[in-house]
């Protein structure tokens, strides 16, 4: 089976082809380009230089949140847009599962974050054991404060990883010993981790229709939070 997947849920960009749980090829981008001018080439020039046509994928997959509520959007929307004149099934999965699949063959506690703005992070616990990425916490959206305290209840090293990697890491490093952060060349959120999700967790998922593929941000955008407030407001 070929997956093709996208990654696009903050700062950096990438595209993955993935046969049968062999990565056949990965484009990695994170210089802050604006991802509806990246994904695509970078999806053509995979296929290209892997020399697989677009019909010949069998899944599409994206990180579907959380994250930047544009990022996740584009990062679906170009899967549903390339699997639906295809009829081809999709997947989507959790950003915050598929980043854990980056630090694989670790004993330690890997803590998956990412920047969700005023000190807080979108954030997920998970540990490897035989051979398997198994979650400890649900994905959910917490102050620093409240991460900390939920870390020192963990007697193990601990592994920081993703774009809030270095915001945990500064605000931890003097109350937390045990907590490391994760190499530059694992830290950031890769294609190639979520479609290596995809293939290790495929007898739990369930393929969906592109039309049917959607985004989970765990909490309100911006501009939703402010017209609920403007409602409150003249309610008031």
């Amino acid at each position: 089976m070929k997956i093709l997947a996208v990654e696009s849920s903050a700062v950096a960009a990438s595209a993955a082809l993935v046969e049968d749980g062999k990565l056949l090829g990965e484009f990695f981008l994170n210089v802050g380009l604006t991802h509806s001018a990246t994904l695509m080439p970078m999806i053509r020039s995979l296929l290209q230089y892997a020399d697989v046509s677009i019909r010949d994928v069998d899944l599409f997959a994206a990180a579907n949140g959380p994250g930047s509520f544009t990022g996740v959007r584009i990062g679906v929307s170009t899967v549903k847009g390339l699997a639906q004149p295809l009829d081809k099934p999709c997947i989507g999965i959790s950003t915050l599962l598929s980043m854990a699949h980056n630090l694989r063959g670790s004993d330690a506690l890997i803590c998956c974050a990412m920047d969700a703005r005023c000190r807080q992070v979108y954030t997920a616990l998970f540990e490897e054991n035989d051979g398997q990425i198994r979650r400890l916490t649900e994905d959910n959206a917490v102050s620093l404060d409240d991460l900390c305290a939920q870390l020192k209840s963990h007697d193990k090293e601990i592994i920081l990883v993703g774009d809030g990697a270095q915001l945990c890491y500064d605000a931890f490093k003097d109350t937390l010993p045990r907590v490391r952060i994760a190499p530059q060349a694992v830290r950031y959120q890769r294609a190639s981790s979520v479609a290596l999700a995809v293939w290790e967790n495929l007898a739990a998922l369930q393929p969906v229709s592109a039309a049917a593929l959607s985004v989970s941000y765990l909490r309100p955008s911006q501009a939703e939070r402010e017209r609920k407030q403007k409602l409150e407001a003249q309610r008031s």
